[in-house]
């Protein structure tokens, strides 16, 4: 691994299994309530909340924060 990436805890992981693993753990509607995207309370899907995210730097700074938090604790 690279110097500019061994301390980056989310280096090689993808936005989808970010994304699966959030809501696996906490469920779209709390998640909505962790980071309020709508795209998690108005007909949530994966496909969607990938769309939107991707496009939309600091909603997906909010969801790769709640996942960093998710993992320490």
């Amino acid at each position: 691994m690279s110097d500019e990436h061994k301390n980056n805890p989310l280096h090689g992981i993808k936005l989808q299994q970010i994304l699966e693993e959030l809501v696996e753990h906490y469920g779209f509607k709390e998640l909505y309530k962790h980071v309020e995207i709508r795209c998690f309370y108005n007909d949530p899907s994966i496909t969607s909340s990938l769309k939107f995210l991707r496009k939309t730097p600091w909603a997906r700074a909010r969801v790769e924060d709640l996942y960093l938090r998710m993992i320490k604790g």
